[in-house]
């Protein structure tokens, strides 16, 4: 079956964006993701390109609007659709909005430790401890070393006044993120 010229500069553009995010000209290659809209609005791959970009430059609202719009237009958009959305409004200090986009991302996606730790910082935020507690405990079952988790459920424990369930976080730690169970240990006043 022979390309026709819409496929072929569609395809011309894509090989564009990358090669100039390649080159460090991300400007660039965010104009090109503009005019790639311009013809195809509803463009999942260049929506995403460009939420990135801008998100990398600190334009979090042009961002966000990308986001929004790619899990809108989208026909069934993927889990780390929604969880860039929900990561941004997060970081935006929107959290009500962060919790829904989280959620969605897990409701496609339930092993993706990210989302799980997204949405136990934005549990945290909006005081709801116990259901961060949960989210925790899911993120690090997921991810057993990586340490965020890790320091993230030591803290809440110790602020809940759990602090054997704390301490053992410590040792846990210790075994792997020496650093970090220091830190913990410091700021917690819990010695394991």
């Amino acid at each position: 079956m022979p390309l026709n010229a819409a496929a072929l500069a569609y395809g011309w553009r894509r090989a564009q964006v990358i090669a100039l995010r390649l080159c460090a000209r991300d400007a660039a290659a965010e104009a090109a993701c503009t005019q790639a809209l311009a013809r195809r609005p509803d463009d999942a791959w260049a929506l995403a390109t460009r939420s990135h970009l801008r998100a990398g430059r600190g334009d979090r609202q042009g961002a966000i609007a990308d986001g929004q719009r790619l899990v809108a237009s989208a026909p069934r958009p993927g889990a780390p659709a929604w969880f860039n959305l929900g990561f941004l409004l997060e970081a935006e200090g929107r959290p009500a909005e962060a919790e829904v986009a989280l959620r969605a991302a897990l409701a496609l996606d339930p092993q993706l430790d990210r989302a799980w730790y997204g949405l136990a910082l934005v549990l945290i935020r909006l005081g709801r401890h116990d259901e961060a507690v949960t989210a925790l405990e899911e993120n690090t079952r997921l991810q057993p070393m990586s340490p965020y988790g890790w320091y993230q459920l030591a803290r809440l424990h110790a602020q809940r006044q759990a602090p054997q369930q704390a301490a053992e976080i410590i040792r846990r730690l210790k075994r792997f993120e020496p650093q970090v169970a220091a830190r913990l240990e410091r700021e917690t006043g819990l010695m394991s």
